[in-house]
């Protein structure tokens, strides 16, 4: 189970209803942001999420617009004398700007908290166990950029009515079963074939930031239960889309149409439109669209 929380969801000029982009996402105990535009901190406070264990972000290019937040989220940070270690993932250009930025106002290496650098080419980024994040490359007007895949593993549940049905007593034996491990009893020996369901349950959540062209984009996409995207422009604006390096919201529901995609989650929203007319757009493509609003919340 991925659940996500929209901290802000403008495009580059914030709206007093939307702020700069960022997005937490939380699984198996675990928050890791998803960029950290200006004023992420106090989205944090007002969405009643706060900053406990949080411990990663994920950086998707390096635009002020996504970045800003990080010198006021660790200032915060340090004055609670937090101990975790905060870990940054972005591109190596990316990190590059940030460790500037940093240095810039504390030195080099004096962060208010204690913080590590990761730099992400393509693959997997982090193996929690429960879940795994891996990215992908992006194109968006010649940055460092990159997607994220979230992935939780199918799993094989034990069926009660086979445990019943060959004896299997509640209690550790089912536990043995359950690990993928053979029991003996009565001196028959139960395999966990013959006990466990069909894999079921496995989810997979992408994000992408800011994105020019969602050309081969589909191996990674193909198939997710939701795609977070942006949707900067529409389509009668299209040429501007391509001179910012953006999509429209046309472009985003025919790329979850084509991708078997379960539903779509259109953020970075541009205050040149309203709401209404992003949705209307997308839905005749991809009718299980929705626009992201700051502090929704939505659990896949």
């Amino acid at each position: 189970m991925f659940a996500l929380t929209f901290l802000g969801t403008s495009a580059s000029v914030p709206s007093a209803e939307r702020n700069h982009p960022a997005l937490l996402v939380e699984a198996a105990g675990r928050r890791i942001l998803v960029d950290c535009g200006e004023g992420t901190q106090r989205q944090l406070l007002r969405s009643g999420a706060g900053f406990r264990r949080l411990d990663r972000i994920l950086l998707t290019h390096a635009h002020l617009d996504h970045v800003l937040g990080i010198p006021g989220l660790f200032s915060t940070l340090g004055l609670r004398q937090t101990s975790d270690v905060m870990t940054i993932h972005g591109g190596e250009g990316t990190l590059e700007i940030v460790i500037r930025m940093l240095a810039g106002l504390w030195g080099a290496g004096r962060a208010p908290i204690a913080v590590e650098f990761a730099a992400v080419t393509e693959g997997q980024v982090i193996d929690a166990g429960d879940f795994t994040i891996d990215c992908f490359p992006v194109r968006h007007r010649d940055t460092d950029s990159f997607g994220f895949v979230f992935r939780s593993p199918a799993r094989r549940h034990l069926q009660s009515d086979r445990l019943a049905a060959l004896g299997v007593p509640d209690g550790p034996l089912r536990g043995e079963l359950a690990a993928g491990r053979p029991i003996v009893i009565d001196g028959r020996t139960i395999d966990p074939e013959d006990v466990l369901g069909l894999p079921s349950g496995g989810k997979k959540l992408v994000v992408i930031g800011d994105t020019e062209t969602t050309d081969g984009l589909s191996k990674d996409v193909a198939d997710a239960d939701m795609l977070v995207i942006e949707a900067t422009f529409l389509d009668r604006d299209a040429p501007t889309a391509r001179n910012y390096g953006h999509l429209t919201a046309a472009e985003a529901a025919s790329f979850a149409a084509v991708n078997g995609v379960n539903q779509l989650v259109l953020t970075h929203m541009s205050g040149r439109y309203e709401d209404e007319e992003i949705l209307a757009e997308a839905a005749r493509i991809f009718p299980n669209s929705r626009i992201a609003a700051d502090f929704d919340h939505v659990v896949i």
